[in-house]
């Protein structure tokens, strides 16, 4: 098992052939390889990280730690895949060259999960997107192939209109903040999660409530700022686990992605002053971002962004959704145990992973 910083059993293996590789210094041990002793007791979990170069890193560490997190006594491997058709730089494609593998090998296995991440919009529509054939054949393997498949953001829209023709929506402004969800049923994903909780959002667009439980979707959370944010389907053998918001997002994840848009208008490279996250900062900081802002529109100019006040923004986050986030997951990796032990009818587990006796061989 692996070791976090903190000197926590963190049982996530990493299925990447460089110890090089960030989160092998991460976890000091930097015991990443696979061993017979565990080969049939892992949960094998594909990473497909369509994100950014700039947030691959954080991407990869957020979802290991939050796995880590959730994961308890179960054992899980985590594989990382790259669609090769999404725009990167030179560095993002040496980056994925070492520790990635390709979809060829992604589509020609199984594997017990996988979580697909969102990505940054390119184009009017999602069929335009550079990887949309890629993704197609993606969530079409996931069907046959996994027994439980995560989308999150832009892969949820994209994985609903090509399942369903549900077609995402343009919002006036981007939504972004960490958002009051409500559980709207006693899905067992959702056990022991709080009835009212919180999670972060990040996203231009959306798919609505009606739409999706229109096509047979079961809505599990939602918000009344926010709109829906996780609604699940079974599509033929994989249970489809859809988050318009991101779970996965670690304390400084939108204070990060805030200032990256305020550089891009800052510098011309956006018409759009980005808007300061709802529910996300304390009433001091908030008013320091104000009036950067406020200052960001009357004098815009490339210069002004080494004056944005990081520091003072940061010292007093808190991080009020990573506990619903792990309870859920959680529940996703039992979910996934409780099939590979053979259960007879889906989520049949107490909050903790048994396996059933085995019928004696005829």
């Amino acid at each position: 098992m692996q070791v976090n910083h903190e000197g926590i059993q963190m049982p996530v293996l990493v299925n990447i052939d460089s110890y090089e590789h960030h989160l092998f210094s991460r976890a000091r041990n930097g015991s990443g390889a696979e061993s017979p002793g565990n080969r049939k007791e892992c949960l094998d979990i594909g990473l497909i990280n369509n994100m950014s170069d700039a947030a691959l890193m954080s991407t990869e560490r957020q979802l290991f730690d939050l796995l880590g997190a959730a994961a308890g006594e179960l054992l899980v491997r985590l594989h990382f895949y790259t669609m090769e058709t999404t725009p990167r730089s030179d560095w993002g494609r040496d980056y994925v060259r070492r520790y990635y593998r390709g979809t060829d090998d992604l589509l020609n296995r199984s594997l017990d999960g996988v979580i697909v991440t969102g990505a940054e919009p390119r184009a009017a529509s999602l069929p335009e997107e550079p990887y949309w054939s890629t993704f197609v054949q993606i969530i079409d393997w996931a069907r046959e192939s996994t027994v439980s498949s995560v989308f999150s953001c832009l892969a949820v829209h994209g994985a609903v209109l090509h399942l369903d023709g549900v077609e995402r929506h343009k919002l006036p402004a981007k939504c972004i903040g960490v958002f009051a969800q409500t559980k709207t049923r006693d899905h067992p994903l959702m056990r022991n999660v709080p009835a009212t909780f919180r999670t972060p959002h990040a996203r231009w667009n959306e798919v609505q409530e009606r739409a999706v439980e229109s096509c047979g979707y079961s809505v599990l959370t939602k918000s009344a700022e926010a709109g829906v944010d996780c609604f699940v389907k079974q599509q033929r053998k994989s249970l489809f686990v859809n988050f318009q918001g991101h779970p996965e997002y670690d304390t400084h994840s939108l204070l990060a992605e805030f200032r990256r848009d305020m550089g891009r208008f800052l510098r011309s490279e956006s018409e759009v002053c980005p808007t300061i996250p709802s529910g996300y900062f304390a009433s001091e900081a908030e008013e320091i971002l104000t009036a950067f802002r406020r200052k960001a529109l009357s004098d815009r100019s490339p210069e002004l962004f080494a004056d944005f006040p990081v520091d003072q923004l940061a010292k007093d986050l808190r991080n009020a959704w990573h506990q619903p986030a792990r309870r859920i997951y959680r529940n996703w990796l039992l979910y996934m145990a409780s099939q590979r032990a053979g259960r007879s009818k889906p989520f049949a587990f107490n909050g903790s992973y048994r396996t059933r006796p085995r019928p004696a061989a005829a």
